[in-house]
């Protein structure tokens, strides 16, 4: 009998599974629900959509709809909801214009995805205030800069929703604030990626109010300030980025348990506490490679890779998902920032790490060959077992050297390996010792002297 595979969201998760799972098993029946009308989009493009870089909203698709229906025989159904999912019985009640109808399956993929928090901010329903998590946020937005003209927009948030779109909009000709809360930008990148960032950031003539908590927006039926326990500050638009939060409420709904991080809990190879029921990509839990537990970090890649492999394992042949470093990589303006692993000190800690970490800049390049940039590395070991825990990096060029660290730390490489790694030397890509190998040889130093 053939066996029925059902995918509950249409974006990386859920594609890639249905992608796997049709090269893997050709007479499977496949089907994907998807409640809106966008698939297989690369959302970390919006920001330039939004800029102009990127002429229409249809070049951030992957694969259309109908590519997935005719080149990989995947039954796709774009505006269609999933509304309840029936675990036991093992199946789901779709919603389609109006018309509810009930599915079987044999094997479950939950792939919902995340959504923009909206905080209960005053104004939230002004129009000019807006999120940007999804393809027609990123419209809305683009539409109404181009049709109104503002002059001037308050980003919330300076993660790296808020710094993209900051560089987004100033590319438009407006004048940018940036608000955060918090005491620096990009908090979990390290103060010393945050401080280099923010004189850049200033350097562009966005004017940063950092420790600053937003109390809302004003205006009569159009945005027109953000206010402040001190005061307004003028505004003809808002973006609010303060984070995503994963969409779990039809897995919680069905009995589908949820982690210590509000994502859905999933084994290694991404299954639920149903046999028969996966999750993936934004609204699931991974594991973390450097401390063992469950973490949530919604990224393109994470929901690639996992997707895939449950599409791999639904079809037979057992595959894990894979663990995650937290890997991020953020351009702002001129200058590039990345990190990966464990660099907050008291998470080290709390993970029973003893962390010990070293902050150099090297040049990018050999000192005498033109356009070498400075790069500062932060890398971050266990006082105790020498092993590398994390790192951050940031300057104009050279910033996707951190692929060298999540290797070693997929590896478990310790300080002293990394330094004697064998990497790439010539004066127009590095000097002799690589940014990376000299932090790794200072901090070698460094574990000596404390020894």
């Amino acid at each position: 009998m053939t066996e029925t595979f059902v995918v509950i969201g249409g974006d990386a998760a859920g594609m890639s599974a249905a992608s796997k799972a049709r090269r893997e098993d050709r007479d499977r029946e496949i089907l994907v629900f998807e409640k809106g009308d966008w698939v297989s989009y690369a959302a970390c493009g919006m920001p330039y959509y939004v800029k102009g870089d990127v002429d229409s909203l249809d070049e951030l698709v992957q694969v259309t709809p109908e590519a997935f229906r005719t080149e990989r025989d995947i039954d796709l159904l774009t505006n269609h909801e999933v509304v309840g999912i029936d675990p036991v019985g093992q199946t789901v009640t779709v919603s389609a214009d109006d018309n509810r109808f009930e599915q079987p399956y044999d094997q479950l993929l939950v792939a919902t995805g995340a959504r923009a928090i909206e905080p209960p901010f005053a104004g939230m329903d002004l129009d000019g205030v807006f999120t940007i998590h999804d393809m027609d946020e990123a419209d809305a937005i683009h539409t109404y800069v181009t049709e109104t003209d503002p002059k001037t927009a308050a980003i919330v948030g300076g993660g790296y929703v808020g710094i993209e779109m900051a560089e987004a909009l100033a590319g438009r000709g407006l004048d940018i604030h940036l608000f955060e809360m918090l005491p620096h930008v990009l908090q979990p990148f390290g103060e010393s990626v945050a401080t280099v960032v923010e004189d850049h950031l200033r350097e562009r003539d966005v004017e940063l109010h950092l420790d600053t908590p937003v109390a809302g927006f004003d205006g009569e039926e159009t945005v027109a300030s953000v206010d402040l326990d001190s005061g307004t500050v003028p505004a003809d638009i808002v973006i609010v980025g303060v984070g995503v939060e994963p969409n779990v409420e039809l897995a919680e709904d069905a009995g589908i348990e949820t982690g210590e991080t509000g994502a859905i809990a999933t084994d290694e190879y991404g299954r639920t506490n149903y046999e028969t029921v996966f999750a993936a990509g934004d609204c699931a839990e991974a594991t973390n490679v450097v401390t063992g537990e469950a973490d949530h970090v919604p990224l393109a890649l994470t929901a690639n890779r996992a997707g895939r492999a449950i599409g791999q394992t639904v079809t037979g042949t057992p595959t894990e998902v894979g663990e995650i470093a937290g890997t991020a990589i953020v351009k702002a303006f001129d200058l590039g920032a990345a990190r990966t692993g464990i660099l907050d000190e008291t998470r080290a800690r709390d993970a029973g790490f003893d962390p010990i970490s070293v902050e150099i800049t090297a040049p990018t390049r050999a000192h005498y060959y033109p356009g070498a940039e400075e790069l500062t590395v932060t890398l971050v070991a266990d006082r105790e077992s020498e092993r590398v825990l994390g790192a951050s990096v940031v300057g104009p060029e050279g910033v996707k050297r951190i692929d060298t660290i999540v290797a070693g730390l997929h590896a478990g490489l310790t300080v002293s390996e990394v330094e004697n790694l064998d990497l790439a030397y010539a004066p127009p890509f590095s000097p002799v010792w690589d940014p990376i190998a000299t932090a790794a040889k200072v901090l070698a130093g460094s574990l000596e002297d404390a020894a």
